[in-house]
């Protein structure tokens, strides 16, 4: 089970479940979570859906073994909506969706937030785009979300130095909407769902996509661009350098790659 699922007051909380990996994803998590997001948007009972992480982690973001695999392996079996298919399923979620960030979120667990429409974090809480890191380029359209929602600076900081953020920082860019103490986390993050989950389903559905709407081509042209350069960096000699320092427990050297990279 990789994925925890319950109603309360028209609010569906999705609860990432793979504790003892820091809630990364996996293809098996991808494929859990955008099911989830579908079925909750045909679903006429759900009004809002409520999403966060089981354990000490928001999510750690893509597995790194499995991407090494995939990078490395001919035979790797794909899942069936994998990264792609996630974000299709987050770009086309026609209701709100609130995000409570437990615990560490990295990669798709801090990039996740440009699909949020309130965020809430706890105190205890970081994140991290670790993208130049591992040696890739951006995902999830944060290329593009992320500037419009923290500001080109603070985007730009978190995009491309792939160092922690604090929740304090993350509340002063605007990448979330409310910062909690751990323990009042879930049930102030349910509150305001539940605030909502009350209006009718039509009117949050209509207030939602003409939010939206207006920036669906961007996000699409930005997550080709993101596509594009991601398996161009992909494998690459830096790619190859983070990935190989991870599964040996040690810090990357990108001093000695080829001029360029």
């Amino acid at each position: 089970m990789t994925l925890q699922v319950s109603d309360s007051n028209r609010v569906r909380t999705i609860t990432l479940d793979r504790p003892d990996a820091l809630n990364a994803f996996n293809e098996a998590l991808y494929d859990a979570t955008a099911e989830a997001l579908l079925a909750a948007a045909e679903d006429p009972g759900v009004a809002v859906v409520l999403l966060t992480g089981n354990g000490r982690a928001f999510s750690a973001g893509t597995d790194l073994l499995e991407m090494h695999a995939r990078a490395t392996d001919p035979d790797f079996v794909p899942g069936k909506h994998g990264f792609l298919g996630l974000l299709d399923a987050l770009v086309a979620f026609p209701k709100p969706l609130v995000c409570a960030v437990n615990g560490v979120g990295l990669g798709i667990g801090a990039t996740i937030l440009g699909y949020a429409d309130l965020a809430f974090m706890s105190t205890t809480a970081r994140l991290k785009c670790p993208f130049t890191s591992l040696g890739v380029a951006p995902e999830a359209a944060s290329s593009y979300l992320f500037p419009q929602l923290l500001g080109r600076q603070d985007a730009a900081w978190m995009l491309l130095s792939a160092e922690w953020v604090s929740a304090a920082e993350a509340k002063e860019m605007g990448l979330v909407w409310r910062v909690c103490e751990p323990d009042d986390l879930l049930p102030e993050a349910r509150r305001h769902a539940e605030v909502l989950a009350a209006r009718p389903i039509s009117s949050l559905i209509a207030v939602k996509r003409t939010m939206t709407e207006p920036v669906r081509a961007e996000i699409r042209a930005a997550r080709d661009r993101e596509n594009a350069a991601f398996a161009e960096l992909m494998g690459g000699p830096a790619n190859l350098e983070a990935l190989t320092a991870f599964a040996e427990g040690r810090e990357p050297d990108f001093t000695s790659l080829p001029p360029g990279w």
